[in-house]
């Protein structure tokens, strides 16, 4: 039997089967068997191989023919099995109109944007506008215009993600003061908030988490200045009943500098693991800012002063919340997330 005649009974007897078929899924067989990737055409056309020159043209074109046509088949049979097995279920099930519908679950607000939206809210009433960053920063913004040289030891707490080599991962949202003092003209009182990136993880470090900075300039400002914004905004966001306490500390971009801890919300002073028994809880750090920042920035110093402090905002979120491990935020758990429904 030649490969002509192969071809032709492969054809009809295609046809058949799919014409036999009762269903859609016996129709998608018969597809396969034919049509699919090891099916009979694939094998038939094998045999353009032993075909002499003039007659391999004649026999693909009569492959394709009939490739198509079986295509142009399927394509028929599969509409009409299709449009059958829809009216025969519609003929045997019924739809009992008297039950209630299904309950679809109603998603929330994360609980890393439940904090920020507070603080958000809470620094407004203090005059503070709201700013945004780029995620991927010049290493320029978030290292030197912040008084922190190439070979700076400060650089060394900071694991970085670089890009390239003058491109890195924001390791702190603190480049987004740069921004503003640059394109804005002082007094200033912004508010930022984004996502940060260190190559750190553990239970209580992540290599991708979000922070929150706060910056004013203006004239005369003060150390008294910043702990009285610090210490409102403990108490608006923590409770009334707690108290703040800083303590001295190092940073490049502020001079003096501290660390500020408040009374631990969830023992109120008196002692827990959170606090590690000490009944105090460290939250952030702050600072007036360094006159080389400024200068960097070309803001007139002594003209303008100014302060400027950071908090991790899952760290307020673990403190306010009294979570257990920060490595929960980014699980999307569902069985914690629903602890955080409104």
């Amino acid at each position: 039997m030649t490969a002509q005649s192969k071809l032709e009974n492969l054809k009809v007897e295609a046809l058949s089967k799919m014409q036999a078929a009762s269903s859609s899924q016996a129709l998608y067989n018969v597809k396969v068997e034919f049509l699919g990737k090891n099916g009979l055409l694939t094998e038939i056309m094998k045999e353009m191989a032993s075909l002499s020159k003039e007659e391999k043209p004649a026999f693909g074109k009569s492959v394709n023919e009939v490739k198509q046509a079986l295509e142009q088949a399927y394509e028929g049979f599969e509409t009409a099995l299709k449009a059958k097995e829809i009216e025969e279920k519609m003929n045997s099930e019924e739809v009992d109109l008297t039950l209630p519908g299904f309950t679809r679950p109603r998603g929330s607000v994360h609980p890393v944007h439940l904090v920020i939206n507070e603080i958000y809210s809470i620094m407004s009433r203090l005059g503070y506008a709201i700013r945004q960053g780029p995620l991927i920063e010049l290493d320029s913004y978030n290292f030197e215009a912040l008084n922190i040289p190439a070979d700076h030891p400060a650089r060394d707490m900071q694991d970085t993600f670089f890009i390239d080599k003058t491109h890195v991962l924001r390791t702190h949202t603190s480049p987004i003061q740069i921004h503003s003092l640059e394109s804005e003209k002082p007094p200033l009182r912004i508010i930022g908030t984004g996502a940060v990136f260190r190559c750190d993880s553990d239970i209580s470090h992540l290599p991708h988490f979000h922070q929150i900075e706060g910056m004013c300039v203006d004239r005369k400002v003060s150390m008294g200045d910043l702990k009285g914004t610090i210490s409102f905004f403990v108490k608006e966001f923590f409770g009334g009943d707690l108290k703040t306490r800083f303590r001295p500390s190092f940073f490049p971009f502020t001079e003096p500098s501290a660390e500020v801890d408040c009374t631990c919300p969830i023992c109120k002073g008196k002692g827990c693991s959170m606090c590690k028994h000490t009944g105090w809880i460290e939250i952030g750090g702050c600072g007036l800012i360094n006159p080389k920042v400024l200068a960097h920035a070309q803001v007139k110093y002594p003209e303008w002063q100014g302060f400027a402090f950071g908090f991790g905002i899952e760290r307020m979120a673990i403190i306010k919340y009294g979570v257990d491990d920060i490595r929960l935020f980014p699980e999307n758990d569902l069985r914690f997330l629903r602890q955080f429904e409104m």
